[in-house]
């Protein structure tokens, strides 16, 4: 049934849908799954991946759908509520289907963006545990990543303390000479904590560890994060924390948690997070939840792990790309299809009337503040001339063979002529387009984008790359600045150059993904500019190594690695019922 969110808040929804939610011994007669394939927590479970993939190994793949954008407003257009409703929609027409999401992180679920659980009736429960830690995943990650912070600071210190001669007697372990000047972790929160970006550390004389600059990043930003999302087994999540690189010696060699004997121990802290949340739709389909990596700083995918286990379950298997075609979908493309080798059949692009009005010069959008009116009245010149932001992306799936599907999230001040325009548009792309009312109807309301997506499926799917992997780190970043942004190329500052120099002269680097680093909300690297942007060229300013990953990181603008909390934040609404311990005001 759909509930009425006119009246009800998102997590008055979940806790409505709880109340027939499946347990874990529920799940296992649902899907299928043997006991010792399921791992309860609590009533949720994790999902023994390697046990299933051992078992249905032979089982052909289903279907392979991603969920992508146009350029959102700050206020977000809706993917997940979309991926969601999707799930409905083709449960509804009585398909097999299932799906995998990311974890929220804790900084924007207590400050303005939300849970990332969808929303209304497009929801994903229990939304209590989903936006507040889960089954622990991001809690493992920061202990595996702080372990790495303390094992390097602590070498530090005692190099200095100790001597070359003395440290390697008592540690077994050569001098590793770290340049204080060239670290390259941070410590790490899952929190917006802006006062945590610079600091120093090691105040108090040599017993208090080594003095110099530092900081912290979110999270989710973390190299453990990324390589969770990209890993395909324990093996293989292993040898990547040993390669992590954390800085570099006074000589210029990398410095690694391999060289920092502390590889071990990470994975010791994460070795429960490569089996993914079974978690579901409020209308009980199944949704996987593993990983939960930014996609302009990181590879903003839900894991490969969840995706190839999915595949083997469903028949229709829904994957959602962070933020916009141009960036999470190009990650996708390029990056976690070539480390999967797994073949997509179609991208689904979310798009609003709201966000294809402010490309097409619309006011500017204040998470926090009333929508001018220009969003919530009829005005079809605005929104032809922002239709180009979607045009560009479907040109953007389509370079990559991929089947395209515009799914135009609704909203109730959204008319007629306004949606009729958009889907002409869409159309003469060469893109389906179906609009769909998810958010207030469930799966009800998202039957016509379902049945779009069905159609689109049985379509051949001509996926290939971007670029090939011997093409150079340079050519990669022109190519993808001119093939999916719209630039006229890419310039290279001066210290991104000298990097350039020393990682092209170093064959390791030539298999290294290319995990490109911008803002998400405009195409170019300046968040004011919307629309399409024509005659720029896109500034490299720096190159960030993610040896254990595998991903060289070309950054674009400014990014930072760790958000700022708002003057009205969500943590403000949130409160326990002390009397039932039930969680209210999340979203």
């Amino acid at each position: 049934m759909a509930y009425d969110v006119s009246k009800m808040a998102d997590w008055q929804v979940s806790e409505a849908a709880e109340q027939n939610m499946p347990m874990p011994e529920e799940w296992q007669d649902k899907l299928g799954l043997t006991r010792q394939e399921m791992i309860p927590m609590g009533r949720l479970s994790k999902i023994d991946f390697l046990k299933v993939m051992n078992r249905m190994q032979d089982k052909p793949d289903g279907k392979y759908i991603e969920v992508t954008a146009i350029t959102p407003t700050p206020l977000g257009e809706g993917k997940s509520t979309t991926s969601v409703g999707l799930m409905e929609g083709l449960g509804k027409r009585g398909k097999n289907v299932g799906g995998a999401l990311r974890q929220p992180s804790g900084g924007p679920t207590m400050n303005i963006k939300g849970s990332a659980a969808g929303g209304g009736n497009a929801i994903l429960i229990p939304m209590t545990e989903f936006s507040l830690g889960l089954t622990g995943d991001i809690n493992d990650i920061m202990n595996a990543h702080n372990l790495a912070m303390v094992a390097l600071t602590a070498r530090m210190q005692h190099e200095r303390n100790y001597g070359p001669e003395k440290i390697e007697r008592l540690s077994g372990i050569p001098a590793l000479n770290i340049d204080p000047n060239r670290v390259e972790m941070n410590w790490i929160i899952d929190y917006c904590a802006q006062a945590l970006r610079k600091m120093v550390i090691g105040l108090g004389g040599r017993a208090n560890g080594y003095t110099m600059e530092s900081g912290f990043n979110i999270a989710v930003s973390s190299e453990c994060m990324a390589i969770l999302a990209i890993a395909k087994d324990l093996p293989d999540l292993r040898e990547r924390l040993s390669n992590i690189t954390v800085g570099f010696d006074i000589s210029g060699n990398r410095v690694t948690t391999g060289d920092l004997q502390v590889g071990g121990a990470m994975t010791a802290w994460m070795r429960n997070t490569i089996n993914p949340t079974l978690m579901c739709t409020a209308e009980y389909q199944p949704c996987f939840v593993h990983a939960g990596p930014f996609a302009n700083i990181a590879v903003g995918q839900s894991s490969i792990i969840a995706d190839r286990m999915g595949l083997k379950m469903f028949d229709y298997h829904v994957t959602e790309s962070g933020f916009a075609a141009d960036i999470g979908f190009e990650k996708f493309w390029n990056v976690k299809c070539r480390n999967s080798g797994l073949k997509p059949h179609v991208s689904v692009l979310t798009a609003t009337i709201r966000a294809l009005k402010m490309h097409g010069g619309g006011p500017r959008v204040v998470p926090g503040r009333p929508l001018p009116e220009e969003y919530t009245k009829e005005n079809l010149d605005l929104l032809e001339k922002g239709i180009e932001n979607m045009v560009h992306m479907i040109g953007v799936i389509r370079k990559s063979g991929m089947n395209p599907v515009v799914c135009i999230n609704c909203f109730p001040t959204d008319t007629k002529a306004e949606i009729e325009l958009v889907k002409k548009k869409a159309e003469e792309a060469g893109a389906r387009c179906a609009p769909s009312t998810h958010f207030m109807d469930g799966g009800d309301g998202a039957l016509e984008i379902a049945d779009a997506v069905i159609d689109a499926c049985e379509e051949e799917s001509k996926f290939d790359f971007l670029y090939s992997m011997d093409k150079p780190l340079r050519e990669r970043v022109d190519t993808i600045a001119r093939e999916v942004y719209g630039a006229d190329g890419a310039d290279w500052l001066p210290d991104a150059e000298k990097k350039l120099e020393m990682l092209d002269s170093d064959p390791q680097f030539k298999e290294y993904s290319t995990m490109m680093a911008k803002t998400h909300l405009s195409l170019s690297h300046e968040p004011t500019w919307k629309g399409v942007p024509k005659g720029w060229r896109l500034p490299v300013r720096d190159i960030y190594i993610y040896s254990g990953a595998k991903f060289l990181v070309p950054v674009a603008g400014a990014i930072p690695f760790m958000p700022g909390t708002s003057s009205s934040p969500a943590y403000t609404k949130v409160d326990v019922d002390t009397e039932t311990g039930k969680v209210s005001g999340l979203f």
